[in-house]
């Protein structure tokens, strides 16, 4: 069916009665002016950077995810009462009207066996099983009120980075390069890296552009063999032939947005564009190998090697050559206890080895370089960890412990957010907040804010309606600016 044809057939009672005192002018308007108008500005490069509406303290974003959801009780929300209280029965008040993912009956209570002390000269509590963080603790924003909807993984993944729990909405990242564009033409506004080999929770959709033109959702780039697949020229083709071929799609693709009008189209024709340039800009860019031996050692990177680290110091030369928004997924922080890798304690100490290191590196390289300043950097999984033992491993020597939504920690970095703080307070055994609650949409207003936008108004039309980021909720945390 004809495109534009469709779209008439789709048109509601209120579109008309909204549109039509001015909509026949408007659209007589607009046809001549498209029709009038040179080739050159219908294509407008959508990723053209822009200027956010207010004052902005960051200008990009690096996105830490520790997939699966990082236990904040053994890492930064002490609790000496829930130690002494070890293997006593979770008292009913806490548990009461809840559900846990695989615990059920009455739990035993579960202390930390981290050793604590406080850092940096706002007194953070951190635990051993992150030395490296310890240094740098007079950079970070922790927040110990976080709160989420969502008690089992994708659905809280969804709803962290794209405000619903279900899919289909555009992630964080697509929603600040829509508003922002890229500062760099030859390369993605917002680029993915993934390290222990597994997909985020909520899989593309975590890092979709869900309604939003697709030339805004992420592109997932490799530490190993082609750094983006598909971009590679087919063998027997070279660049000039490449070229010529593309010239042609992009005659064919004009003349099908000239009689169809789909904004898809011209997405395409952008897409194409810039696959053809990041052909050359991003090899060199991924190109780890090009770094100084201090600055390898520093983040634990080896180059040719996927891992957390390597994707560390890749975000920093990312975002140092003008990407946007970048996101990296790490997999393995889910601590049930259902094996020697997700207990607490040698678990735990061997998984934050491979990432303590390099997130301290890159927080110390960003501020070397001047760029700490207008980057913001969040540490975070998709909810917290029960303070009771796992019920299906409760009978064993490995301590895990379930999935928990009420309250945990997350942590801000550079980009105009608090350094050396702490906000937020949860209960004296970690089970509620009682103090300063942090929704996830408060959360999605705060990183919005910093970047210059207000978030009840960076809204794309979908459907007869405006959506936004954080739905029809959230308010900005004040208290977390600088």
């Amino acid at each position: 069916m004809h495109l534009q044809l469709e779209h008439l057939q789709q048109i509601t009672r209120r579109h008309f009665l909204q549109q039509s005192p001015i909509g026949l002018g408007a659209v007589a308007l607009a046809s001549l002016l498209e029709r009038d108008a040179p080739a050159a500005s219908r294509a407008e490069n959508p990723l053209a950077p822009r200027r956010p509406p207010l004052p902005a303290k960051a200008k990009r974003v690096i996105y830490l995810h520790l997939t699966g959801s990082p236990p904040n009780l053994d890492l930064f929300d002490y609790k000496p009462e829930l130690v002494k209280l070890t293997g006593e029965p979770c008292p009913d008040e806490f548990l009461k009207g809840k559900r846990f993912a695989f615990t059920s009956g009455t739990p035993k209570l579960l202390g930390t066996p981290r050793q604590f002390a406080q850092y940096g000269p706002g007194g953070i509590w951190m635990s051993d099983a992150i030395p490296h963080l310890h240094d740098v603790a007079g950079e970070m924003c922790v927040i110990h009120s976080m709160n989420t909807d969502q008690f089992n993984h994708a659905p809280a993944e969804l709803l962290m980075y794209t405000g619903s729990p279900r899919s289909g909405r555009p992630s964080l990242g697509a929603w600040v390069t829509y508003g922002l564009g890229s500062e760099n033409e030859n390369l993605p506004g917002f680029v993915v890296l993934i390290s222990s080999g597994v997909q985020p929770n909520g899989g593309k959709n975590s890092f979709g552009s869900g309604f939003l033109p697709s030339v805004f959702q992420g592109v997932q780039c490799r530490s190993q063999g082609d750094p983006v697949l598909y971009v590679s020229d087919p063998k027997g083709m070279d660049r000039d032939a490449r070229r010529l071929s593309l010239d042609a799609l992009g005659d064919l693709n004009e003349m099908q947005a000239d009689e169809l009008g789909h904004p898809e189209t011209r997405t395409r024709i952008a897409q194409y564009e810039l696959a053809f340039r990041m052909q050359v800009s991003v090899p060199e860019v991924m190109d780890i190998s090009r770094e100084s031996p201090q600055t390898l050692e520093a983040y634990g990177a080896v180059p040719g090697a996927s891992s957390f680290a390597n994707n560390c110091l890749l975000a920093r030369r990312l975002a140092e050559n003008g990407v946007r928004y970048v996101q990296l997924f790490d997999w393995g922080w889910d601590f049930h206890g259902t094996n020697p890798g997700e207990d607490i304690r040698d678990g735990l100490t061997k998984k934050c080895g491979t990432m303590d290191k390099p997130v301290a590196a890159l927080i110390r390289d960003l501020k070397q370089r001047g760029m700490l300043d207008d980057t913001l950097i969040i540490w975070g999984g998709e909810f917290g960890r029960t303070p009771f033992r796992e019920g299906r491993t409760a009978g064993g020597n490995i301590l895990g412990r379930d999935h928990y939504p009420d309250c945990y920690t997350m942590w801000l970095a550079g980009g105009g957010a608090k350094g050396g703080f702490c906000y937020g307070e949860t209960d004296e055994l970690g089970f509620s907040v009682t103090a300063d609650k942090v929704h996830v949409h408060d959360l999605q207003a705060t990183i919005l804010h910093l970047l210059g936008f207000d978030h009840q108004r960076l809204t794309f039309r979908f459907q007869g309606r405006d959506y936004r980021l954080t739905d029809v909720h959230g308010h900005v945390v004040q208290e977390l600016l600088a």
